[in-house]
């Protein structure tokens, strides 16, 4: 093994955290720094939307607690931006001068927030949700009374609803698709939590863009594309991510949306990994908390020669704003051979199957609940000899369990 190994990771989120424990658990004695801009230790970022009006700086919100970094021998250089790389001589350089020479070196500049592009944007009032800071600024301008406008009706911009709601704001939800959530759900799933978030006072438009933001000085309200006014005193949009390549264009690193990485999460200059948000594999940037840590873990491992290959993780949503506990898993679209539907008037569930197999649920049920149905689709549990027609899904889902167990004797 070579001497003076030194992996140094820039970014400071999930990625990199999952990263740095794989390096560790492989490499005992390197060195190992994570260099990141935010001011802080990485943190759980799903909290920004599903608990925005808790302490977002308290210590719980942090992904791995003080002590995790000092007793794994983990130097978080903090506040530090990396503005530049030179991969021949192997160094990087931040904002404030310093410059850090690398054994190997990954890249988890994450993403930022796409940005609403149209007339009143830039108005104060107008609010996008990526880090702490955001979420500050935007709490210290509340006033009691006023009125959120929420653009974009996926997971993100529905919990974050739920938050203003639960806080005793008034709060109009506006998506330009058909239904609410259209990655995680079907048309069905989606009119039953529409009902379930009226019920508990949000106001929703469907199928509606936003045509301009108006105020003068400041947001007043959004004029929607059929010309109807919506007066509000804030504006928060949730309209999907941009991976951050900039450093990895600056040193001619092959990037398309993001940061292209092989299955070994290895980009096209030696030496140079990329994981989570950034990076791109197979066509796809995942932009999933799941995917981040999967892909954090694959790079470090590979990084000290453990070879490892990167397997997307069956995607899982985990919601449970409005009161309504739910979990979307797999693939979840119409072109599936057969779906078998349960539905009673509080529970929906669905389960997509393709092959002879489960290859995705939407279910109305808790989290704990979820771990038969993610066992069986990545497990391929076969359906053979099953009355997929007249079992109910309770009945199918327990005998793929003993399968699944017999499998595995």
């Amino acid at each position: 093994m070579e001497k003076n190994r030194h992996y140094v990771i820039v970014g400071s989120g999930v990625a990199s955290v999952y990263a740095a424990k794989a390096i560790r658990d492989h490499d005992l004695d390197a060195e190992i720094s994570i260099v990141g801009a935010e001011p802080s230790f990485p943190y759980h970022r799903i909290k920004l939307s599903k608990g925005l009006f808790t302490d977002l700086h308290q210590e719980k919100v942090s992904i791995k607690k003080e002590k995790w970094f000092v007793q794994n021998k983990i130097n978080l250089q903090a506040n530090t931006t990396v503005t530049s790389i030179d991969t021949v001589n192997r160094t990087v350089t931040s904002a404030d001068g310093q410059m850090i020479a690398y054994h190997k070196l990954l890249l988890c500049t994450g993403a930022t927030n796409r940005k609403l592009d149209i007339a009143g944007a830039a108005l104060p009032g107008v609010h996008s949700i990526r880090d702490r800071n955001d979420a500050d600024r935007l709490k210290a301008a509340l006033q009691p009374g006023d009125r959120i406008a929420i653009i974009g009706g996926g997971v993100q911009g529905v919990e974050t609803a739920w938050s203003f709601i639960e806080a005793g704001y008034a709060v109009t939800i506006i998506e330009a698709a058909p239904r609410l959530m259209i990655r995680q759900l079907d048309e069905r799933s989606a009119a039953l939590l529409e009902q379930r978030m009226l019920g508990r006072g949000a106001d929703i438009r469907l199928g509606q863009g936003v045509a301009t933001i108006t105020g003068s000085g400041r947001a007043e309200g959004v004029e929607l594309q059929d010309g109807s006014q919506l007066p509000c005193e804030h504006v928060v949009y949730s309209i999907g991510i941009v991976p951050n390549i900039t450093l990895a264009r600056q040193i001619g690193l092959e990037v398309r949306n993001g940061i292209l990485v092989d299955e070994y999460m290895q980009t096209s200059a030696a030496h140079v990994y990329a994981a989570g948000d950034n990076a791109e594999f197979e066509g796809r940037v995942d932009g999933l908390w799941g995917s981040a840590i999967e892909q954090g873990t694959i790079a470090g491992s590979n990084m000290t020669g453990n070879p490892a290959t990167y397997k997307r993780p069956v995607p899982l949503t985990l919601f449970n704003a409005f009161d309504t506990p739910l979990f979307s898993i797999g693939q979840v679209d119409e072109q599936c051979d057969i779906s078998v539907t349960g539905l009673t008037e509080e529970y929906y569930s669905r389960l997509f199957i393709k092959g002879g197999v489960i290859c995705g649920a939407i279910v109305f049920d808790n989290a704990a609940a979820s771990l038969p149905y993610k066992t069986a689709i990545e497990q391929g549990i076969r359906l053979d000899g099953l009355d997929l027609q007249s079992s109910s899904i309770p009945d199918l889902m327990a005998e793929v369990t003993k399968r699944s167990q017999y499998q595995h004797q």
